[in-house]
Order: structure tokens, then sequence, then C-alpha cells
């Protein structure tokens, strides 16, 4: 299993650098749009590293403040306990802290910087709904959000949509060409139409790719998760139930709700239409028929992948 993890990583680590690679490209052509003023870029670097430090450092708390989480002991639940300290100690990782979040709308999310300040929270729909093979593998997926350090890979990509976002703005206002060296003849910047496109496509772009690059993180963690625990069908039915209930009982949208639903396990609002393209998550069939074609390479025979039910069940 290790093995296979570090080459599916180094795959989808690679995708990720060429994102992240991107970005930065996007960066350096909005600042030539503005005439390559070095003050501009540096205010704007220091905003997007200031930005990721915060979102890094007190990830943990600010998540679980904003679901009005509280953690809870092994008495009080028992099995997420169990579940947790058997993948923690397969996958050779200290035993996170686990938080339990007063909704009844079904999801989970896992946070903290690195594996000794995790936290992993369930709502109380979760529990209703999945049985215990399925809630090990919710948790098996989000383990690996900490394992694979996506809390620091999303809070950077975070940053570097704010810097960009940033920087378009500021065409708004100071226009390409308008360092030193343009008022001095210099030939840099777009000129007023390449301003414009800058200004409206910049933010747009900031934000396809780092939605590209939380559905990458997502599928990573469905098929390392699936790889802790042996068991991906049990994930499958998991995001087939969530799903459905997520649309039965949908979490309220509210600032806090929304800063977290990147992390959750499933897109706990609806997307529709052009909305599906700045989705954090993957659609949910493609995860499931990903996870049952690696269910039947475990396996080695074909499976069945799950119905969307008309009903929850326990």
């Amino acid at each position: 299993m290790d093995a296979k993890v570090r080459v599916h990583g180094h795959m989808n680590g690679l995708k990720t650098t060429l994102l992240f690679a991107l970005m930065w490209g996007i960066i350096m052509l909005i600042w030539w749009a503005t005439g390559g003023g070095r003050q501009t870029l540096g205010i704007y670097i220091v905003i997007g590293l200031a930005t990721t430090f915060f979102s890094y450092w007190f990830s943990d708390k600010l998540a679980i403040a904003s679901m009005g989480a509280r953690e809870v002991s092994e008495q009080e639940a028992p099995e997420i306990y169990q579940i947790v300290r058997e993948l923690s100690a397969k996958a050779g990782k200290p035993m996170p802290r686990i938080y339990i979040a007063p909704t009844m709308s079904p999801n989970a999310f896992a946070t903290g910087r690195n594996e000794r300040h995790a936290a992993v929270c369930c709502t109380q729909g979760i529990l209703q709904i999945l049985n215990a093979r399925e809630l090990r593998g919710v948790l098996g997926h989000e383990l690996m959000h900490v394992y694979n350090h996506d809390i620091l890979t999303s809070a950077i990509a975070s940053a570097m949509a704010t810097v960009i976002t940033y920087l378009g703005y500021s065409l708004m206002y100071f226009g390409g060409g308008s360092s030193r060296d343009d008022r001095e003849g210099g030939s840099g910047g777009l000129g007023l139409i390449g301003v414009l496109l800058s200004m409206i496509l910049a933010p747009i772009a900031a934000s396809l790719i780092q939605m590209a690059i939380s559905r990458t993180r997502e599928y990573d963690a469905d098929e390392d998760g699936s790889l802790l625990t042996g068991d991906p069908e049990a994930l499958a039915s998991a995001l087939n139930k969530i799903s459905y209930g997520a649309q039965t009982t949908p979490m309220r949208k509210t600032a806090g709700t929304q800063s977290v639903s990147a992390m959750m396990i499933a897109n706990p609002f609806s997307a529709a239409g052009f909305s599906k393209l700045f989705s954090t998550h993957p659609p949910t069939d493609q995860r499931i028929a990903r996870l049952m074609q690696m269910a039947q390479e475990m396996n080695g025979a074909p499976v069945s992948a799950p119905t969307y039910s008309t009903r929850v069940l326990r």
C-alpha cells in the first residue's frame, strides 16, 4: 500500500505543482500588465504570504469555530474513536482530536496544519445515516487530507488566488504601463484592452485553478483513503448517502459554513449549471465510478456501484 500511495502522491503532486506554476504565470502576467512595478508586486505578495500563514496556522481553530463544533470524548463517541485510532495506528500517525458539529446535514471534514495539530469533525447528520463500515471509509478519506498536507496546499492556493484577484483589481485603479520604466519610455503594459481583459479574467482564472487544485486533492483523498482502509466500496456507498442526504437536508449557507465547505467530503450546497465550474468538489457520480473501478481492481472481480437512494437509511 505504501508504494502505491507514494507513486500516486508523486503523480498528483506534479499536477498540483503545474497548477501552482500556472497561477504564478498569471501573477507575473498581471504584474507585467501593470508596468512591472516592484512595489505593487511586493505589496500583494506580502498580502498573499500573510494570508497563507494565517490560514495555515489557525486553520483548525477557524474551521471548528465556524461550524460551532465541540470536541467529544471517547465515552461520547466510542465508534469514531475506535475507527480513527485504528486508521491512525495503521498509518503510523498520531491520533487527531475529534469534534461533532450540531447540524443534521451529513458531512465531515479534517483540518489542522500537520498531523500533531489535526482535527476531524463529523456532523450529527452523517452519524445518523452511515453504518460503521461507511463511516470508516469517510474517516479514512479525511485522515488522508491531513497526511497529504492538503491544508497547506489549500492555504497556498487561496493566498495565490487572493494575490491574483487584488492584482487584477489594481489594474482598475492604476492601469497598465504605469511603472517608472514606462514613464521613462519603457514598453511594458498591455494597453487599455489588455488591462480590461486582465481585470475581468484574472480573478476568474484564479478561482478556476483554485477549484481544480481542490478537486484534484479530493480525488487523491478518495484513492489514498481507500488504500488506507482497504475498502473503496465503503466510501462509494457513503458518498452516495451523503449526496442524497445533503439534498434532502441542505446545510444552511452562512459565512462560516461557506468558509469550511471546501474542506468537507462533499459539497454541502447545491451546484448546478455554470456554478459547477467553480465547485470545489468533483461530481459525486464520477468519484463513485472511480472508487468502484478501484474496488474491482483490488478484488479482481466486477462490483456494482451503489444506486442513489430514494430514502436515507442507517
